[in-house]
């Protein structure tokens, strides 16, 4: 499409063009009602002037008689600027006033008339229009009572023209003015549509322009960024999950087939026992594995949100400590509980209990003191700012260092520490992706001594 006729059915140009149409429009009927009522108005006034003068010299002309009419009609002949003034008998022979012949519109008893009349100029005698008010007297006079209104009608004429030429200037200041400024809304937009050609070609390393005013464009850019810079996250997680699942599934599988085959070699059923457990108990591993995956999968993808509804954190957590205090007893440590009376936030209980099920698993595995070996867990809660609440899972085990606090929420991420323990590296993953899903934070600190897990979750909607 040719650039030109590309601005012209650009939707911001045509926005334009509306309002521009809209606003002429207005701007003329304002315009012109104001004219139209002050011109109506000033001729009602010259009208009711010259109807009550014409009223004053017939009442001096039944008082004084023709005599006094026609002194009173010369004197102000002479004496009134701009006044045109003539009176006739019966024949329409001008006996006073200072217009050479009675005026041919004035026909009738009484009127309001517009007519021409010589007017005496240093130049020369020129045509002026005056608008006067005649009436017919007892015994034939005929008597005419006017103003020029040459300057008037030309003062109308000067502002018509002006307010023509107003609203010309006005369509045509508006229509350069969309012109512009589709033309530069257009550019900002065409950078954004060759930006977006060019990432979906495979460059996912552009970005769409931003220009740094903050409108609308700039924050609708910002979105798509943060938006591309998400996909990227994802992308890239998924290469990195890709890579891992991979590599981390090819050992458990060699296992698996080597166990099996030893088995086949093998004629001893007490053997072929021993090789089916040991590949069932990696088969649930594996299978433990892909279920972790798939919840981080839906949680990241935000299909369980529909499953949020207000969820006392309390009873939760009392149900999930229940199953978790003996285990930790058994191990020669112990469960401390420190729960308020009620934690109400908007949340999936499957999936809170799933993430909580995942810190004190890891605190059973990981947390033992390093003097004595057993684990010493504490559960409790406390209200954020907002309305929100937070579960904290702490322990006096080792901890995680401050630098490796970030990069152990990524999938199959495991410490040197946890090589030796069973596992799969997607505990906190699937934390993570649970907070994320609920809206919160998963914070992990030092718990002097010891590691401290924050699940914060935001204030439930009123």
């Amino acid at each position: 499409m040719p650039p030109n006729l590309k601005l012209l059915t650009s939707s911001t140009f045509r926005l334009g063009a509306v309002y521009l149409t809209v606003f002429a429009i207005s701007v003329a009927a304002i315009l012109g009602y104001i004219y139209w009522n002050t011109a109506i108005l000033l001729e009602q006034q010259i009208e009711d002037t010259l109807e009550a003068e014409v009223q004053g010299l017939a009442e001096q002309y039944r008082q004084r008689g023709p005599a006094g009419l026609l002194d009173i009609v010369n004197l102000r002949s002479r004496e009134s600027e701009g006044g045109v003034y003539i009176l006739t008998n019966a024949i329409g022979r001008r006996v006073a006033g200072n217009l050479p012949a009675l005026p041919a519109e004035a026909v009738g008893e009484r009127g309001v008339i517009d007519f021409r009349y010589p007017y005496e100029t240093a130049s020369g005698t020129v045509q002026h229009t005056a608008r006067a008010f005649f009436i017919q007297l007892d015994g034939g006079l005929r008597l005419v009572v006017g103003r020029d209104v040459e300057e008037r009608r030309r003062f109308n004429v000067i502002i018509r023209t002006s307010l023509l030429w107003a609203l010309g200037l006005t369509l045509v200041l508006g229509i350069g003015g969309g012109l512009l400024t589709s033309r530069n809304f257009l550019r900002r937009i065409d950078r954004i549509n060759d930006t977006s050609r060019t990432i979906m070609a495979g460059d996912l390393a552009q970005r769409m322009p931003v220009s740094g005013t903050g409108d609308e464009i700039d924050r609708l850019s910002s979105n798509l960024n943060d938006m591309l810079d998400q996909i990227n996250r994802l992308m890239a997680g998924m290469k990195e999950v890709s890579s891992n699942v991979a590599h981390d599934l090819r050992t458990p599988l060699t296992r698996l087939r080597a166990r099996a085959e030893d088995a086949l070699r093998s004629d001893d059923p007490e053997a072929h026992r021993t090789a089916l457990e040991a590949n069932i108990a990696e088969a649930d591993s594996l299978l433990a594995t892909f279920n972790a995956l798939l919840s981080i999968a839906r949680a990241e993808a935000g299909q369980a949100r529909e499953g949020l509804h207000p969820t006392d954190l309390v009873p939760l957590a009392g149900d999930v400590a229940e199953l978790y205090g003996p285990i930790a007893e058994d191990a020669g440590g112990r469960l401390d509980l420190d729960l308020p009376e009620t934690a109400i936030v908007r949340a999936d209980r499957q999936l809170v209990a799933q993430a909580l099920t995942n810190l004190l698993d890891n605190a059973l595995k990981y947390g033992r003191d390093e003097n004595t070996g057993t684990p010493m867990i504490r559960l409790s809660m406390e209200a954020q700012p907002g309305g929100g609440q937070a579960i904290i899972v702490s322990d006096t085990g080792p901890g995680i260092a401050e630098a490796d606090r970030e990069r152990v929420k990524d999938r199959f991420v495991r410490l040197d520490k946890s090589r030796t323990e069973s596992g799969s590296g997607l505990g906190l993953a699937l934390v993570d992706s649970v907070m994320k899903l609920h809206g919160g934070k998963l914070l992990i600190g030092d718990a002097g001594p010891g590691l401290a897990v924050k699940l914060v979750f935001p204030g439930a909607p009123s």
